[in-house]
């Protein structure tokens, strides 16, 4: 499973961060990182939470 970001319409307002802070964290300039592109197997659960409370739909599932 991987994770993509959809730049043009993520606002970096950290609810992704709250699911899966393992996952996605936001750099001193308010942009979301992530900490690998290739999700945890242990962290699919979150990521996937993560990704459905995305206000902005810029999260996306891949494989």
């Amino acid at each position: 499973m991987e994770i993509d970001v959809d730049r043009s319409l993520c606002e970096a307002n950290a609810i992704c961060v709250g699911f899966a802070p393992e996952v996605f964290d936001l750099d001193d300039e308010e942009e979301l990182v992530l900490a690998s592109v290739e999700v945890p197997e242990n962290q699919v659960e979150r990521v996937t939470q993560a990704v459905a409370s995305c206000p902005k739909n810029a999260l996306l599932i891949r494989g």
